[in-house]
């Protein structure tokens, strides 16, 4: 009798332990599934959080005019606007051959033609270092008449948040009015730009924003010694330069301004 007792004493204690076990095992299981589930949530809303923080942002100029967007030209550091013959016009080039410009950035030359590189659509406003066209590209949207803001690596995503904006002031591609793009301007693109005189191969010291236009006689724009570059650089971002400085080169002052 004892031994049977003896028997199921262990019994008893073997099953308890395996309880004991199986707790503790579900309430490790438990665990590992609430901390995968917390990994995935925070790793769901850091992807969510950039859109969901650019959307407001967006709304909030969304009443603001264009001039209020950024500093005045004064504060924003904006130098005299200054113009350059240009050359290039319809000096298409084979696409992905790279072109040595002598302006930083460039407001006019040889560029691509090809369908779907260039020039780039006029649906988008703005693009980052990830995602910018070539430059060989972009000077062809100079030629249809479009003002590119360009802002070099220094520039916050504060200032890069208010070219955004400014961009979604140009929204469209109905009306060519419309014709802007803030792209950026990087160190491989200063490398790329060649020492030729005293024409420039870097934005001029303390400036950080460069708006280019390639300009041309609306009466006779295809005429190449009416046509110019024209730049005005800046320390900061000022809607109000912008708004001055499309207004003053138009799109309808261009080699091409019919062309989308």
């Amino acid at each position: 009798m004892a031994n049977k007792s003896l028997s199921k004493d262990r019994k008893a204690v073997i099953n308890d332990i395996r309880k004991k076990q199986g707790r503790a095992e579900r309430v490790r299981g438990a665990a590992i599934v609430g901390v995968c589930v917390v990994i995935a949530l925070v790793i769901v809303g850091a992807a969510a959080w950039g859109p969901i923080t650019g959307f407001f942002k967006d709304r909030e100029y969304n009443e603001v005019a264009l001039q209020d967007i950024g500093k005045s030209p004064k504060a924003a550091g904006c130098q005299k606007v200054t113009e350059m013959a240009a050359d290039g016009n319809q000096n298409h080039i084979a696409t992905g051959t790279q072109q040595t410009y002598t302006t930083a950035p460039p407001a006019f030359g040889p560029h691509w033609n090809e369908a779907n590189v260039a020039p780039a659509d006029m649906s988008r406003k703005f693009y980052t270092a990830a995602d910018r066209p070539e430059l060989e590209a972009l000077v062809h949207n100079l030629e249809h008449g479009y003002t590119i803001v360009w802002y070099d690596e220094t520039v916050s995503k504060d200032e890069q948040d208010l070219l955004r904006a400014i961009g979604k002031k140009f929204s469209g591609t109905s009306n060519f009015r419309y014709k802007f793009i803030a792209a950026p301007w990087t160190a491989a693109d200063a490398k790329e730009t060649a020492v030729a005189g005293d024409k420039k191969t870097e934005f001029p010291s303390g400036t950080h924003i460069a708006l280019t236009h390639w300009t041309a006689d609306p009466a006779n724009p295809t005429e190449a010694s009416t046509q110019k570059g024209v730049f005005q650089y800046c320390a900061g971002v000022s809607g109000e330069a912008i708004k001055d400085f499309m207004k003053k080169y138009p799109y309808t002052a261009s080699p091409e301004a019919q062309a989308m």
